[in-house]
């Protein structure tokens, strides 16, 4: 088949392992990047030796062009994303898929009425360790899953991130910056959400940067820094989610699984190897379980490959819009909850995809 030729928008830190992975692949072709800065969209074709660096209209009207990867700062995710659908283009976006559930619905609704595809990361549930923990739950080796635990707490990203003013605008924060990645993971791992009854708080309204040329400078937060509650799946079970900036005694990310028969903690979400780790009913310490499927280093990027296949061959994928808009709403249902003092019911649902079994779509992926 021929390589879907594609397009990156946005040339920021996260674009160097797109770029490095997607030329691994043997059926998609990135053949531009642009970005705002087109000083840095020349930069970084040169790098990664991508033919043209274009302004982001360019780009949008480029004839070649089959895919957009939009790798913008969020709160520009959806009008990067509808601009490519309307010059007749796929989308591939980082996460999140909007910052509003309105926005996404645009989205969705928008690919349907132009027969476009719709693809989102996170693709980091696509790994070795997040897959190793599906097929171990899958083949019932802790019984019957009864209950979770998902906790990201911290002091937030100022203490080594240069610029870190953006983690605390509308549309990031610790919800929906590392949200996505634990709610993707426990959506593949135990099915779809029923509801949410949750809170948000802001503890410190002022930050100060600790590292960088902009070291000792304060700003002010624009959106909340702790969220909590809990989640209820439609098959019954309850996790119990804290995503925090404002601990200041940080701990690792911790996700796990309770089953009838057993746990699993589930490796970081935000990476695609492991360790993951089980302790079955009556055993007193945890065993390092080995990695069943391939893809353990950061292999960002393999969401697109299995949307290209899907362009190619008109076929499911599994980091797609439906996936992305579940999450979205979950994550806006912290704040309707928090607002309402009431559970809120969500209305999207996400049916369940196969393991991601594929061995050979990078060229390394140990």
């Amino acid at each position: 088949m021929r390589k879907v030729k594609a397009g990156v928008i946005g040339c920021g830190n996260i674009s160097d392992i797109y770029f490095k992975n997607l030329s691994s692949f043997d059926t998609v072709e990135i053949i531009a990047c642009a970005d705002l800065n087109i000083k840095l969209a020349e930069k970084k074709a040169m790098e990664h030796h991508i033919p043209e660096a274009l302004h982001v209209n360019e780009l949008f009207s480029h004839s070649e062009i089959q895919l957009v990867i939009n790798l913008t700062p969020p709160k520009v995710h959806a009008e990067i994303s509808l601009e490519a659908l309307e010059n007749g283009k796929h989308v591939y976006s980082e996460k999140p898929l909007a910052v509003t559930k309105e926005e996404g619905a645009r989205i969705i609704q928008r690919a349907k009425e132009k027969g476009l595809l719709v693809g989102s990361a996170p693709d980091t549930f696509l790994g070795g360790g997040i897959q190793t923990c599906m097929d171990l739950i899958q083949t019932g080796e802790i019984g019957r899953p009864i209950a979770a635990t998902a906790f990201l707490m911290n002091s937030g990203p100022e203490r080594w991130h240069p610029n870190p003013e953006f983690f605390y605008e509308n549309g990031a924060g610790p919800l929906f910056d590392m949200g996505p990645y634990y709610l993707t993971a426990l959506i593949q791992l135990l099915g779809p959400i029923n509801s949410v009854f949750g809170s948000t708080s802001t503890h410190f309204p002022e930050r100060m940067i600790h590292t960088g040329e902009k070291k000792g400078k304060t700003f002010k937060v624009n959106t909340p820094t702790h969220f909590s509650g809990n989640i209820e799946f439609k098959c019954g079970l309850v996790a119990t989610m804290i995503m925090s900036f404002d601990i200041p005694a940080p701990n690792s990310p911790s996700l796990e699984i309770y089953g009838s028969e057993g746990a699993i903690r589930v490796p970081d979400p935000n990476q695609f190897g492991g360790p993951v780790l089980m302790k079955k009913k009556g055993e007193e310490e945890w065993k390092e379980i080995k990695l069943r499927y391939p893809y353990t280093v950061n292999s960002r990027g393999i969401g697109v490959l299995d949307m290209v296949s899907s362009i190619q061959r008109q076929t499911p994928f599994r980091a797609n819009s439906e996936l992305a808009y579940h999450v979205l709403e979950t994550m806006q249902a912290f704040f309707e909850s928090s607002d309402s003092g009431e559970r809120k019911v969500l209305e999207s649902t996400w049916n369940p995809t196969p393991l991601f079994a594929e061995k050979s779509l990078l060229k390394s992926n140990k």
